[in-house]
C-alpha cells in the first residue's frame, strides 16, 4: 500500500531533498508541501495524507498548532514531527498536541523514511535508542514539565501499571516480554488494554501519562 505523505517545512531544500528521495521508492507518495502550519493544514483537509511530516519552527501557525488542529480534526492523518534537537524545546507541546512521534532532521534519510512508515501503520516512533533519549531529555527541561501534578493511574491492574512504566521508559514490547517474562502476545495485549482504558490514541501518548502520573521520573 502507497503512504501518501504531506510535507511541512518553511525551508524548500528540506522539502525538496526528502521529496526526491522518495521518488525512489514506490510505496512513498508525497502529495503536497506546505511552508507554513497554516497551508499544511489545509492540505490534509484537501489531500487526506496517510502522513503529515511537520516542522516545528514555522512562519505564522507553527507546526504545534498545526498538529493540534490536523490530530483534533475528522481527517485520520497521523503527524510526524521534523525538529532539530538541539534548538527546539517544544518537542512535548507536540506530542501532547497529538503527533504520533517525531525525526530529527541529521538523522540517517533512511531512519527518516522508516518513521514515515512506522506511523503510517497506526504505531508510534517511541523505541530505544534516540527517541527514548529525545524524549527523557525535552520532559526532562523546566520549560516541558506538565502543569497537573503526578498523580495515581486509576482504573487499570498491577500488571498494566507495569507495562506503562516500561513502556514510559521507552521499551519495545520484545524488551517488556524479557522483562517480565510473558509472551509477545500478552504484552502486546496489555499495551491494547492501556490505550483504551487511558483513551490514548497511541504509544506516544502512554509515555506522556507514565510522565505526567510519576510512573517514570527522570534521575536527577
Amino acid at each position: 500500500m502507497t503512504v501518501r505523505v504531506v510535507l511541512a517545512d518553511d525551508q524548500p531544500l528540506v522539502r525538496s531533498g526528502l521529496r526526491v528521495i522518495m521518488a525512489d521508492y514506490p510505496d512513498l507518495e508525497v502529495v503536497g508541501e506546505a511552508a507554513t502550519g497554516a497551508e499544511a493544514v489545509q492540505l490534509v483537509r484537501d489531500a487526506s495524507p496517510d502522513v503529515a511530516v511537520m516542522d516545528i519552527r514555522m512562519p505564522g501557525m507553527d507546526g504545534i498548532e498545526a498538529t493540534r488542529l490536523i490530530t483534533a480534526g475528522p481527517a485520520t492523518t497521523r503527524v510526524l514531527v521534523l525538529t532539530t534537537f538541539d534548538e527546539d524545546d517544544h518537542v512535548y507541546g507536540a506530542l501532547r498536541a497529538g503527533a504520533s512521534g517525531f525525526v530529527v532532521k541529521d538523522m540517517a534519510l533512511d531512519d527518516i523514511l522508516a518513521a514515515i512508515r512506522v506511523v503510517a501503520s497506526g504505531d508510534a516512533l517511541i523505541a530505544p535508542g534516540v527517541t527514548r533519549r529525545l524524549i527523557a531529555d525535552f520532559i526532562g527541561r523546566p520549560a516541558a514539565v506538565p502543569e497537573r501534578s503526578p498523580g495515581p493511574v486509576e482504573g487499570i491492574t498491577e500488571r498494566e501499571r507495569e507495562v506503562l512504566t516500561l513502556v514510559g521508559r521507552g521499551r519495545s514490547n520484545t524488551e517488556i516480554t524479557e522483562d517480565l517474562f510473558i509472551t509477545v502476545a500478552t504484552a502486546k495485549s496489555h499495551v491494547s488494554r492501556l490505550l483504551t482504558k487511558l483513551g490514548a490514541r497511541d504509544r506516544v501518548q502512554l509515555v506522556i501519562t507514565a510522565y505526567e502520573t510519576g510512573l517514570v521520573t527522570l534521575p536527577r
